[in-house]
This record gives C-alpha cells, sequence and structure tokens, in this order.
C-alpha cells in the first residue's frame, strides 16, 4: 500500500519573487476601471443568454460596451500623457 502525503513545505512556501510587485499592482488600479467595465458587459451578456434578448438588454450591452470603451480610452489616455516629457498632453 502507497500512503499519498503532502510535502508541507511544497505546499505552504511561497517565495518573494511569486507575489506582485508594486509596479504590478500599481497596473492593475491603473486598469481596474476597465476591468469593472468589462466584467459589466460579461454581466449584460451573461443576461441575455438566457433567453431571446430583448430591447432593454440590448440596451444594457450597448451601454456596457460603451463604458468598456470610454474606459479604455480613459486609460489610453492617462498613460499617453504620462509618458510625454513636460507633462504636455
Amino acid at each position: 500500500m502507497h500512503h499519498i502525503v503532502t510535502v508541507q513545505d511544497a505546499v505552504t512556501a511561497f517565495a518573494d519573487f511569486m507575489e506582485p510587485t508594486d509596479a504590478e499592482l500599481d497596473a492593475i488600479e491603473q486598469e481596474m476601471p476597465v476591468i469593472l467595465a468589462r466584467v459589466d458587459l460579461v454581466d449584460a451578456q451573461i443576461i441575455a443568454l438566457d433567453r431571446m434578448p430583448n430591447e432593454v438588454d440590448a440596451r444594457r450591452i450597448r451601454r456596457a460596451r460603451r463604458r468598456v470603451l470610454a474606459a479604455r480610452r480613459e486609460l489610453a489616455n492617462r498613460t499617453v500623457g504620462a509618458s510625454l516629457p513636460g507633462g504636455a498632453a
């Protein structure tokens, strides 16, 4: 009979390189409006999957798509503005 056991060090050990860096956390924080807008879009699409989409569902999906595009535009404008020398936009 073979016993199956876990190796405690392999299960609970986490090296420093496995944690996100401060720069990665900052990038996630900057992208959070886009992430949340995409979640709203997926939610609207999931609601429409269960039944034949009606006008309310179509409006909900269109609004969610516009929010995703607006969030992506704002993120792109922020990153371009931050990379220009002298702070010019």
